[in-house]
């Protein structure tokens, strides 16, 4: 009974994270362990593997327009996929209470570099792009090396998907357009979710039910829900996208 509770709420979930087009795994954090009581190191396990189903249909959505990167977001991906493998087993040593203090704190923290991210891109707008780092060459395998673990490791520890500090490493580090940016980002988070949930899984922190009641929530409500990002403000939609991690990280500190 309590997964068919789960899945309800998770579409309910869904209808926002569609709408301001998050990826939500803090927001899920905070619902499975204040609401439902799940530990917080399930909830992590099983936030982190669900960001990979929502990230294919977005993987394959941006490289069909063009917006991906293939090399670096593979070369990005799998450092990350190695960070997110190793710090998920990593959070099976810090205590409950802690974590769940440390995660809200990740959680502000991508609110606001979701804001700077956003800064950044009005600061650029209508100006000439730059080039990107060229791919190759070993300051650039070091430097997109280097994104890859940092970012995959604090997925793996705090269960999220990094994906504004993501973005701010492939523009300021690497070059990168805000374009091709957002999509290759999508692709950098597909082995990062997949190995982080594999880790926790491999310590017994994944329920495979409890995802599959949380990915078909908000799946189907993601997608209703993108439906009415085009008939809001741009102004409230900013808003919105900055505030919802935020008020997943307020939810986990009741």
């Amino acid at each position: 009974m309590m997964l068919v509770e789960v899945t309800a709420t998770m579409l309910l979930l869904g209808l926002l994270l569609g709408f301001v087009g998050a990826g939500g795994s803090g927001f899920i954090i905070a619902i499975l362990t204040v609401v439902f009581g799940y530990p917080i190191h399930t909830a992590l396990g099983t936030a982190l593997a669900a960001m990979f189903f929502s990230s294919l249909s977005g993987s394959v959505s941006h490289y069909r327009e063009g917006n991906m990167m293939l090399k670096t977001g593979g070369i990005v991906g799998l450092a990350g996929a190695i960070g997110a493998w190793a710090s998920s087993s990593w959070s099976s040593f810090i205590p409950e209470d802690q974590l769940g203090w440390m995660t809200s704190g990740m959680l502000f923290s991508s609110g606001l570099a979701l804001w700077f991210r956003m800064a950044y891109q009005a600061k650029h707008a209508g100006k000439a792009e730059s080039a990107p780092m060229q791919a190759k060459g070993m300051k650039f395998y070091l430097s997109a090396a280097a994104i890859g673990l940092i970012t995959g490791a604090l997925s793996g520890l705090f269960g999220i998907g990094s994906t504004p500090f993501i973005q701010l490493g492939l523009m300021l580090i690497l070059g990168l357009s805000m374009r091709f940016a957002a999509g290759t980002t999508m692709l950098v988070i597909m082995p990062i979710a997949l190995a982080g949930g594999a880790g926790y899984y491999s310590v017994g922190y994944l329920d495979i039910q409890l995802l599959i009641a949380v990915v078909i929530g908000t799946m189907l409500g993601s997608y209703v829900g993108a439906k009415f990002t085009k008939r809001v403000p741009v102004v409230m939609l900013k808003t919105c996208m900055v505030l919802t991690p935020m008020l997943g990280a307020s939810i986990l500190l009741i």
